[in-house]
């Protein structure tokens, strides 16, 4: 069997293709309001851009990656598993390029093999599928996040422990599948996902001793391991989440959890049965503390802009709307006209609003999602001016 080739640093051209990216990706205007302290005027309409907004170093870097491999495989069949990151834009370049997105390659790509390339998605990929892929032996082209692999190794310190993990996170989002997969690796491992607050005080009511098992199975039925089992595997608990949740909220479960493990076992015990890292994407808690900054301006309106499918940037408008009409757009098509506008709610449904925008002088915040390029950001702003010529 040929052995694969693995990268994971790329191929040492990311300067030279970095300039590509530039190229397709930025946006003068969005340079002009970063040299106008990210803030730009015109004809009534004046627009505040984030401090720290759209894509992250991780994002930049598996796009580089996706540009690296096509230029080092010219003639070469590539394989994309899922998307790059979730923006519609970027997804859509990458395809232009020849790059096939699958979600189960094995599967939809029977001959996968020598010759062919893989190329693994900043979320990564579940442990399981990682080498199915390997055992294929296509070259393996790794972009996943630093961020996310820091979580990965915690998760697996927990399994070996003897701690169940605890994930903060969706358990239907390609990062938090990849994650979960980590616990399985280590014989007697197990996890459990909890969406939010709410599903954490369940958890926590069931860790003091007020829950029934059955009840509890059922309301978590697809988020927790094979064979899981609360009374025996929420007795040591370790905690992780999906690097691009609420960093607050992640936090706040943090507290939650521990509260309930020292009401069972005591102060003095707690340290045997919770452990606790710092899992919170530096990027995305840059993204929520400046945005939060931002909210401090008098404004009319925030527009966040990114992928619908993407949490982190759901995360940012869910934010703004606590302070201000909020309209989470996936791209600048969403702006039907200056009366009309498709959006997402907080509630994650794309919905319709008349009377969005409102008459005379407005100031509009703008922030955008880790997987959102400059020129995304740019083309609403120019879209936006046309309603005051």
């Amino acid at each position: 069997m040929t052995e694969t080739r693995y990268f994971r640093k790329g191929f040492g051209l990311r300067a030279e293709v970095h300039k590509d990216v530039e190229r397709e990706f930025d946006s003068g205007i969005v340079r002009d309001l970063i040299g106008g302290d990210h803030t730009l005027t015109s004809n009534g309409l004046t627009f505040l851009l984030a401090k720290q907004f759209g894509f992250c170093y991780g994002v930049d870097r598996a796009v580089d990656y996706a540009y690296e491999t096509r230029k080092v495989y010219p003639d070469s069949r590539i394989f994309l598993m899922g998307q790059i990151i979730h923006n519609p834009a970027v997804n859509h370049r990458i395809q232009e390029m020849g790059i096939r997105m699958v979600h189960e390659p094995l599967v939809d790509v029977p001959d996968l093999g020598e010759g062919d390339v893989v190329i693994i998605p900043a979320f990564g990929v579940p442990a399981q599928d990682l080498l199915a892929l390997k055992e294929a032996g296509p070259d393996l082209v790794d972009t996943t996040c630093g961020s996310v692999l820091t979580v990965w190794k915690n998760v697996e310190k927990y399994a070996r422990g003897g701690f169940t993990s605890l994930i903060h996170g969706k358990h239907y989002h390609e990062e938090t599948k990849a994650t979960a997969s980590r616990a399985l690796l280590h014989p007697g491992g197990r996890y459990l996902v909890v969406l939010n607050v709410a599903e954490v005080q369940v958890v926590c009511d069931y860790i003091r001793g007020d829950g029934d098992r059955e009840e509890f199975l059922s309301r978590f039925e697809g988020a927790y391991s094979e064979n899981f089992d609360p009374d025996r595997d929420l007795v040591r608990v370790g905690m992780a989440n999906q690097t691009t949740m609420l960093a607050s909220e992640s936090l706040t479960v943090q507290e939650m959890v521990r509260e309930a493990m020292i009401a069972r076992f005591g102060e003095d015990g707690v340290g045997e049965h919770l452990i606790a890292f710092d899992t919170i994407c530096p990027a995305t808690q840059d993204r929520q503390d400046a945005l939060l900054c931002l909210l401090q301006d008098p404004l009319d309106l925030a527009i966040v802009i990114g992928g619908y499918n993407s949490s982190n940037t759901g995360h940012l408008a869910k934010i703004a709307a606590g302070y201000v009409p909020t309209f989470h757009i996936q791209n600048v098509e969403e702006i039907l006209d200056e009366n009309r506008i498709r959006h997402r709610n907080t509630e994650g449904e794309l919905t319709e609003t008349e009377g969005w925008f409102p008459e005379g002088d407005v100031r509009i915040g703008l922030t955008a999602g880790a997987s959102t390029p400059n020129l995304e950001i740019g083309r609403v702003v120019t879209r936006l001016m046309e309603f005051r010529p």
